[in-house]
């Protein structure tokens, strides 16, 4: 159950990471509000996945979700630019998650 918290902590992060755009600052009540609800909820399931998952393992992952489904966001609503650089970032940060999760085990 603990790695179920933990993966729906990460999406809620991009959740938050893309209402918090939307937001422009906290200055529009809806994407403000769902930013702080994802933010709660978010920290809230990470918390309950670190019962059991080692923190470093926990907090690698949960960022790792947010990072890549932040870029993939990105590119795909926000029409971020899309290169090279930016795509072998994203597959070394999920080489990253892979291995941390397979030495967790």
């Amino acid at each position: 159950m603990s790695w179920l918290y933990l993966i729906v902590a990460g999406v809620l992060e991009i959740i938050w990471a893309y209402t918090m755009k939307q937001s422009y600052g906290f200055t529009r009540l809806a994407p403000s509000v769902i930013t702080l609800v994802a933010m709660v909820a978010s920290f809230w399931l990470l918390s309950l996945a670190m019962r059991s998952i080692p923190l470093g393992t926990a907090y690698v992952i949960w960022t790792g979700i947010g990072a890549v489904g932040a870029f993939v966001v990105g590119i795909t609503l926000l029409g971020e630019p899309v290169n090279t650089l930016r795509m072998l970032a994203a597959v070394l940060i999920v080489s990253g998650l892979v291995l941390m999760k397979i030495s967790s085990v």
